[in-house]
């Protein structure tokens, strides 16, 4: 007979009637004082009816009966916050979690306490977690609503530490740009697989997102999937996200897999976009090096050490470039810049390749350095006044300044310094 009233209850739950259910419940439960589904049953009857208070007091009598039931500790957490008893909802829902972490809805309820609480970065923590889970469920409703929440706490978080700074951009995409930026950084640090979830997990959800395009195919270029990432960045252009960073990183995998012309195209649409950009000047510089084009990779190379002057790679690929239309003394000036950089920073390996090319650009004929080495001797030992050992000692300031380079050199350095102080 209980399962009678039961079931009569659930059926004018379905209909809203919600005083019908209850009465039949509380039938059932007169006849079966144990049946802890008929409690749970009255107390949802009870909470959409209004009646918050006996709502507890029935979730509370299940979860006597039943202390490992999921669904009571939820619903008894949710009648908690229609009460504004948040550290009671929190305790509630926090077990529901423990007993069951793959339960979306106790996610989403923990992440609307946690913003009741004031708590913005746990908020959205957990809506973010009931969104995957809800889209692993395919409950894709849920999982949209919960994106919503998040996007409305965003401008919010962002708005207390963006409201000094100055900024023409609406602040969402502030915090969109730096969500994007963070899984940058992961690819960065080495954390591809992660920063890959994330990107996968973005575009399931929102698959017109071209900014999530963009910087899966970054993180794609990185691992050296280079057809993968032109791809992306191809589908991140249809979306209308024309920004630098794909023409820029779609330039660099064309140039990767030999497609010169193309490269060349996607680094003067980026710089159209960003002038002022040197890495785009040095990657197209290093693409017309590698037609041959060395004219052209120079003024790149050139305009990129005028907005970054301190780029030892940047000489050193000039330096190379100069090599190759002969244009030795400038090519030395530029090992040498570049040879001087790598040292301060301690960039052995690099300091080496560039000695290495010095020593390439100095192979002078042995009797020609003889005849031109006692020619700057005599020069050099009139400007010191025939006093050897202060010329040695100039020449070994030079060598300690400029390193890797030939006795030649080091006289006609020592030389032209004495004399432009002496102002000839």
């Amino acid at each position: 007979m209980n399962d009678e009233f039961y079931h009569q209850g659930l059926e004018k739950s379905k209909q809203k009637d919600y005083t019908g259910a209850i009465e039949d419940f509380t039938r059932a439960l007169q006849l079966a004082p144990y049946f802890a589904d008929a409690y749970l049953r009255r107390g949802l009857a009870y909470y959409d009816s209004g009646e918050i208070l006996q709502a507890v007091s029935d979730y509370t009598e299940v979860l006597k009966l039943n202390p490992q039931s999921v669904e009571a500790y939820y619903c008894r957490a949710l009648a908690r916050v229609g009460l504004k008893n948040l550290p009671g909802a929190l305790e509630d829902v926090d077990k529901a979690i423990r007993l069951n972490s793959n339960y979306a809805p106790a996610y989403s309820l923990r992440g609307t306490v946690r913003r009741k609480q004031g708590f913005i970065q746990d908020a959205i923590a957990n809506f973010k977690k009931a969104a995957e889970l809800f889209l692993e469920q395919r409950d894709k409703e849920n999982c949209r609503l919960c994106l919503e929440k998040i996007k409305q706490l965003q401008p919010q978080e962002k708005s207390v530490i963006t409201s000094e700074s100055p900024t023409s951009k609406p602040v969402p995409m502030l915090s969109e740009k730096e969500y994007f930026t963070q899984l940058l950084e992961k690819a960065e640090k080495g954390e591809t697989r992660q920063a890959m979830e994330d990107l996968n997990w973005a575009l399931k959800v929102d698959p017109q997102d071209a900014q999530a395009y963009c910087c899966r195919g970054v993180v794609r270029y990185k691992l050296g999937n280079y057809r993968d990432a032109i791809s992306d960045f191809n589908q991140a252009l249809r979306l209308n996200f024309s920004d630098a960073i794909v023409y820029r990183n779609r330039g660099k995998a064309r140039f990767l897999l030999g497609d010169h012309q193309g490269a060349l195209a996607d680094f003067n649409c980026a710089l159209q976009i960003q002038s002022q950009d040197a890495l785009l000047y040095v990657a197209r510089g290093n693409v017309y090096q590698a037609m041959g084009n060395y004219y052209g990779a120079i003024k790149d190379y050139t305009q990129a050490l005028e907005i970054n002057p301190d780029d030892p790679q940047v000489y050193y690929n000039r330096g190379m470039a100069y090599t190759c239309i002969e244009e030795v003394k400038h090519a030395v000036e530029d090992y040498q810049r570049a040879a001087s950089i790598f040292c301060e920073q301690e960039n052995w390996e690099n300091y080496q390749q560039v000695l290495d090319s010095l020593k390439k650009v100095h192979k002078p004929n042995s009797e020609f350095s003889k005849t031109t080495n006692n020619l700057l001797r005599q020069r050099l030992l009139r400007l010191v006044g025939g006093y050897w050992e202060i010329a040695q000692r100039l020449i070994e300031q030079a060598k300690n300044y400029y390193p890797g380079m030939s006795e030649e050199w080091y006289m006609e350095k020592v030389i032209h310094d004495l004399e432009r102080d002496r102002g000839r």
